[in-house]
């Protein structure tokens, strides 16, 4: 994890990101960009420079969020006033199923039965045999799987139609990005979801005909900034809306609630996953996360 700090006389943002080594980061190169970006945030570099002098990913979003965080403490409003935004309502998670044979996500299903929002993740081969395994241990649950890149379109043709016979609402990202032409021309009948396909703004037109949902992250927009300008864009396009995370802790999910509301899937259970969060923290009711306080962020 990484932690953009700026301060100003008393004031200080915070914000949280999750370098991915998917696309080619670390904490090591992500916090060089910060480094050598420091001078200029010195001499008053703000969020909209930022969108130009710093790539969309890891690096950038742990600075947007905190520039947002620290425009809040110094005009002594919360930042989704700052952003003409509603006030956040709470929002319903899903809790993530990591990848294991049948038998061992039966098992973690059946101890998360009470959620009501499932992800599972899944690899290809054997897949339908870990769904249906988990759906009969959590049969109130709904589902979402994340395939990864994993499938194939074999393994999508041959999938679809059965998950949907097992409640399955969103199928996310099941074929590698730069394979994903596959999908144009595709009747889903469950409703795919771009991941690693969807980063920013930039590369919306070509998901038009392939996804009918995209996962909004704010380590792949760079941060707070472009994840509700993706948002908006998206909307305006026609695709629902998903926003997800990597696994860090609630500074992290904190600026993320913001672009959840109102999104058809939220996936927010970072601080679940981890053995300890920071604190203060987000508050969990179950599968319920309320929205941060002002001494975690914004």
């Amino acid at each position: 994890m990484l932690v953009a700090e700026v301060s100003q006389g008393d004031s200080a943002g915070r914000g949280e990101s999750v370098p991915y080594p998917r696309y080619g980061e670390s904490v090591e190169t992500a916090a060089a960009l910060l480094q050598e970006l420091a001078p200029a945030v010195a001499d008053g570099l703000d969020r909209v420079a930022l969108q130009h002098r710093l790539p969309p990913g890891a690096a950038r979003n742990a600075l947007d969020c905190a520039l947002w965080d620290l425009e809040a403490k110094l005009a002594d409003r919360r930042v989704w006033e700052l952003a003409g935004l509603a006030p956040p309502q709470p929002c319903t998670t899903a809790y993530t199923l990591s990848l294991d044979t049948p038998e061992a996500m039966a098992r973690a299903a059946a101890a998360a039965a009470d959620r009501p929002l499932l992800k599972v993740k899944l690899t290809g081969d054997g897949d339908l045999d870990r769904l249906r395994a988990i759906r009969q241990a959590a049969p109130a649950s709904r589902l979402i799987v994340d395939a990864n890149e994993s499938w194939s379109p074999e393994h999508l043709a041959g999938y679809a139609a059965a998950m949907a016979d097992l409640g399955v609402a969103l199928i996310e990202q099941p074929l590698p990005d730069g394979a994903d032409d596959a999908l144009t021309g595709f009747d889903s009948p469950v409703p795919i979801c771009a991941d690693e396909s969807c980063h920013d703004r930039a590369g919306l037109d070509r998901l038009a005909g392939k996804y009918a949902v995209v996962n909004i992250k704010l380590d792949k927009t760079g941060g707070l900034t472009e994840a509700l300008a993706l948002k908006a864009a998206a909307e305006s396009a026609g695709f629902g809306i998903m926003v997800g995370c990597m696994v860090g802790t609630s500074l992290a999910m904190a600026p993320a609630l913001l672009a959840a509301q109102g999104a058809a899937f939220t996936d927010l259970d970072g601080p679940l996953l981890l053995a300890e969060d920071r604190q203060p923290g987000l508050v969990f009711d179950g599968s319920i996360v309320e929205p941060p306080e002002p001494a975690l962020w914004g």
